[in-house]
């Protein structure tokens, strides 16, 4: 279970307890040349912490009372309510309201007073507090945030500089480092942890740009926003969450990565919001049931399923099942890197994207939109279909599914769109087939089979019938849902 490190405080207090835990040790099996271990982490700590801040987020709501209930005149109710009313000093239909607290950590970036820390701590507040390791308190200003990564600035008007810490490269730390945690756990103030780099590039599904820092330094709800120091006393990092059954640390925490967060918070400050570059493609995950059937030879690459018709890539000549391998000089070993690149890509930049159709390399130019005004766009054309009832349809029964011809009935019944333009309707699905165990359900549609059009259930018996005799084992299946988002599935034959 994860959890993000911000600890939430309304009119309560902290119930504090010691749990010991054993230590089992291991033999090495051979001897290790390493770093010396610090002999302490006391000058670091001193050096960087002043930058450290804790924050305070309220968020006031208001709540409005119930009315007076109406009583019979004479009620002796009525007396006992105008007495409560009066006890607690409220009339009926005042309006009342609702504080609440969260707290977290952040770090000065700029002695003129930007501040950092994660959207989560901050998200909703009506007023944020900014507190010193002086015990100065100061307003803060939301300058932006973002969500996808989880990151905001604050400005604050101190009196004086503020001590200031400077971002490192977080590329360059490797698995076994040390490094240190600064933050408030807890709202227990300015607590420092020392630990490692456990692992790095990890993928925790809190956002499409995940690619956290693993450390066993010890974060805690409360040291959310709070940065991670190398032995230099830059910032590589920015504690976000925390794997934990408990709520508390059991050594393994995350932090988004410096060099993640540095573009972001460029763009915060210059712009106030994010301006991401946006390919307008969709894609996925090559495995080895579609590199074998695209003969690939190995799983790699990202595979374009669909093509936005209104996108940057919509009149440059990709097609569904392309592999992208390259993207502006960048390789793509794997499709969850590809979303990171174009994100951190200029918007209006004209890019090479390198890719491998019919196991040939095609170069393709495209000049990348910006993904926020995709997604307001998005947002605008959202629209829902009516259900309709549908009768009873003529079926195929093939490669573990029934398949239809795609008629308006059946795009009525399963609400089908009508960007789907062709195809062949799923109708059922066999409970213990391969299509069921790649999550194909009635109301997908079958649009190609191994890169060819299918327009009738007798295609995709024909083409499965091929694919056998041509002694393949998987067939490729190109499918979009009812909202018309395509993806490749791999299907055995036998």
């Amino acid at each position: 279970m994860f959890f993000r490190c911000t600890d939430n405080f309304s009119a309560r207090r902290l119930l504090a307890g010691v749990v010991f835990v054993g230590a089992l040790a291991f033999a090495a099996a051979a001897p290790v040349v390493a770093a010396p271990v610090p002999d302490s982490f006391a000058d670091l700590a001193q050096t960087v912490t002043a930058a450290v801040v804790n924050i305070s987020a309220t968020q006031v709501e208001d709540e409005k009372d119930m009315d007076m209930p109406k009583l019979p005149p004479g009620s002796p109710l009525d007396d006992m309510f105008e007495e409560f009313l009066k006890r607690h000093r409220r009339h009926p239909g005042e309006e009342r309201r609702h504080r609440s607290t969260s707290l977290g950590s952040g770090f000065v970036i700029d002695s003129s007073g930007i501040i950092v820390t994660n959207n989560h701590v901050i998200d909703g507040a009506n007023d944020i507090e900014v507190i010193f390791t002086d015990g100065t308190k100061l307003r803060a200003q939301i300058v932006g945030k973002d969500a996808k990564v989880d990151l905001a600035v604050l400005r604050v008007k101190p009196p004086k500089p503020l001590p200031a810490v400077k971002f490192g490269d977080s590329d360059k730390a490797r698995v076994g480092d040390w490094v240190i945690a600064v933050g408030n756990p807890f709202a227990l103030g300015g607590t420092v942890t020392a630990g490692i780099i456990s692992a790095k590039d990890r993928n925790i599904d809190s956002g499409p740009y995940d690619n956290y820092l693993q450390t066993d330094a010890a974060i805690n709800k409360g040291n959310s926003g709070g940065p991670l120091f190398n032995m230099a006393g830059e910032v590589i990092g920015i504690n976000t969450a925390i794997l934990s059954p408990s709520g508390g640390s059991i050594g393994i925490g995350f932090a988004t990565p410096s060099d993640t967060a540095q573009p972001v918070i460029e763009q915060l400050i210059k712009f106030g919001e994010t301006r991401r570059g946006w390919l307008g493609v969709r894609i996925q995950k090559v495995d080895e049931g579609i590199a074998e059937s695209l003969g690939l030879g190995k799983a790699r690459g990202a595979l374009i399923s669909g093509i936005d018709e209104t996108g940057p890539s919509a009149h440059v000549g990709f097609k569904p099942g392309d592999v992208i391998v390259t993207f502006d000089g960048k390789p793509v070993d794997d499709a969850r890197e590809l979303p990171k690149i174009v994100a951190l890509t200029p918007v209006g930049k004209e890019v090479d994207v390198v890719i491998i159709r019919d196991g040939k390399e095609l170069t393709k130019k495209v000049t990348l939109g910006r993904l926020e005004e995709r997604e307001a766009k998005a947002g605008k054309d959202k629209q829902e279909q009516a259900e309709e009832p549908a009768p009873q349809e003529e079926k195929t029964h093939v490669l573990g599914m029934d398949v239809a011809a795609l008629t308006g009935d059946l795009r009525s019944k399963f609400r089908i769109r009508d960007s789907v333009k062709t195809g062949v309707a799923i109708v059922a699905v066999d409970g213990d087939s391969p299509a069921a165990e790649q999550h194909l359900a009635p109301g997908d549609v079958i649009l190609e089979i191994n890169r060819k059009p299918v327009n009738a259930p007798q295609d995709v018996a024909a083409a499965a019938k091929a694919i056998k005799a041509e002694g393949r084992k998987t067939a490729l299946l190109l499918i979009a849902n009812a909202q018309g988002q395509a993806r490749f599935v791999a299907l055995p034959l036998n």
